[in-house]
Formats: C-alpha cells, structure tokens, sequence
C-alpha cells in the first residue's frame, strides 16, 4: 500500500462506500442526460429454476460453484407445502426463497468481498467478516446506483464475436475505444457469454477479462463502478482462477485498494448495436453485512 496509488482515507477514515461518494447529485444530474431515446434496457442474467432442475444449465455460471435457487409454493409437491387459498377457487403461488452465489448471476460485489493482510479497504478490520455478515462494508452500504455507463465493447472494435479465452484487455486499448470521466460505471463487454451457447465446456475453459494496468487505468480515472460481463473482471483460466500476482489481482486493485465497486456477469447482447454510453441503475438487496448481491442492472439509453 506504501507504493501503490489508493484511495485510503479519501473519502474520510470511516468511510465505507469507496468511489460511490463520487456519485454527487450534481454527477447524477448529468448522467441522466446520457438518456436520449429512454429505451430500458435489462442488462442482467435471468435466475431460472432450483438446483435440482434442468434449468440453471441454460444459464452461464461457473463451474462448481451452488447455482442461483429460486424456490416456489404451489402444491405439496414444492418447497413449502400447499398454496395459500385468497378466496373461492383462487390460490397464490409464493416465492420462498432465492439463494444466490457470486459467479453463478448477475451480482454486485461489496467491499468486504476482497481483501488481503488483516484489513478490509480503507483499513477496516477483516476480522470483523464473519459467516454472519460483515460489520464494515456490506453491500448495504451502497444504496442505489445512478450513473453514466459508459459501454466498452471490446470484440465489437476488433472485429470479432467475442474475444478468447485467453485475452487480456489492455489500458491501452481501452483508451483506443473510449474514455471515462469521474463517477461513471465503466461497462466491459467481452462477448463471452455467448459461448455458453455453444458448449459450457467452452465457456469453462477460461474467460478473457481487464489486465492489471487496465483496472488501474480505470482506477486513474476515478471509475464510480467496473462491471463486465465476465466472472470476474479480470481473465480466468481452465481452473476458473485468476493467473495474475498477487499485487496485479483485479479484485484487490479495485475493491481493496481503489473503493470501486464491481459489477458481474452482465448479459450486455440486448444493447443495440453502436450504444456508447446511457444511464445505468442498479441497486442491490440490502443485506446487512452481505459480501454481495444479485442485481437487474438497467441501462436507459
């Protein structure tokens, strides 16, 4: 930390919520002008099913890890037993549970989602992450997110479908495509989530992400959020791991050292082609403590 840029105590010694302070209301305001059509658009996974159905295998998601499931109430048959009668002849189905896994949906990671030494970002003690949640930096603390995305379409500027398996995305050809200004979500599209179509053995082969020197690039800017459509910001092997030192890890660039929040495993193929920047939502589930949290990002274009 001595030698590595960071935003410790920027944002006060108390601070929890990282570049999100960068999300003033005067920020918001002209992010909103980035909407010209008011097209909305969602840019998130769907959840489909329970583990024990054949439904999460239509769904990207990494391998091994629990699948998103959604449980539901209708007869004897299902989680809960019996649906509730609401009058004569009339009966309601109800949610009773969806469990979710990083790496399995669309999610938002939370600062305590990473850290290294004893400390969470902003020298928070890691001591205090526990089964029972986070006592410093859950993804309770980030409310609501009101910014402009900013859309980096990586295989659309190289021509390709979708990049490989093996591709880094470098600083120098994300300023080839475009730029950011403080307190945008920077929008990552690699096209990987096509292959899933094709072969899960594909897409499991590994996964293309941002190198190092581009989290830092972003990270230079002031970025508010990376999000991508990738597991993991950065690239994955065959193993599903991260190839990259220590000190070069996406995750502890970002969330530990920089307080920007990362977004995961966006479904970006329904943005119209040529769409460069928009308003981008998106708000977790307040869950106290939580490392993290599905979300249905939405870009209004």
């Amino acid at each position: 930390m001595a030698t590595e840029p960071n935003n410790w105590g920027r944002f006060g010694p108390d601070d929890q919520r990282g570049t999100l302070n960068l999300l003033t209301g005067e920020t918001v305001l002209r992010a909103l002008g980035s909407a010209r059509t008011g097209q909305v658009v969602s840019l998130s996974m769907p959840i489909r099913g329970a583990t024990s159905s054949a439904a999460p295998a239509s769904v990207p998601h990494l391998r091994g890890r629990p699948l998103p499931q959604h449980f539901m109430s209708v007869d004897g048959a299902d989680y809960v037993a019996g649906a509730r009668p609401i009058g004569p002849g009339l009966q309601m189905a109800d949610d009773a549970l969806i469990v979710t896994h990083h790496g399995t949906t669309t999610h938002m990671d939370a600062l305590c989602h990473m850290w290294t030494g004893d400390a969470l970002y902003n020298g928070h003690p890691a001591a205090r992450v526990r089964s029972y949640g986070a006592r410093s930096c859950g993804i309770e603390t980030v409310g609501g997110v009101v910014a402009r995305g900013v859309l980096f379409d990586v295989p659309r500027h190289l021509g390709v479908e979708h990049l490989a398996h093996d591709f880094r995305i470098s600083a120098d050809l994300l300023a080839e495509i475009g730029d950011v200004r403080p307190g945008d979500v920077a929008v990552i599209r690699t096209g990987w989530p096509l292959t899933w179509a094709r072969s899960p053995e594909e897409y499991w082969s590994g996964q293309p992400g941002l190198a190092a020197d581009a989290g830092r690039w972003l990270a230079e800017r002031d970025v508010a959020v990376v999000a991508s459509d990738n597991a993991a910001i950065g690239g994955l092997n065959a193993r599903q791991l991260s190839d990259e030192p220590l000190d070069d890890d996406l995750h502890l660039i970002l969330l530990w050292r920089h307080g920007i929040h990362l977004v995961e495993m966006l479904w970006l193929e329904d943005l119209p082609p040529g769409a460069r920047d928009f308003v981008f939502v998106a708000a977790p589930l307040k869950i106290e403590g939580g490392t993290g949290s599905p979300i249905n990002p939405l870009a209004i274009l």
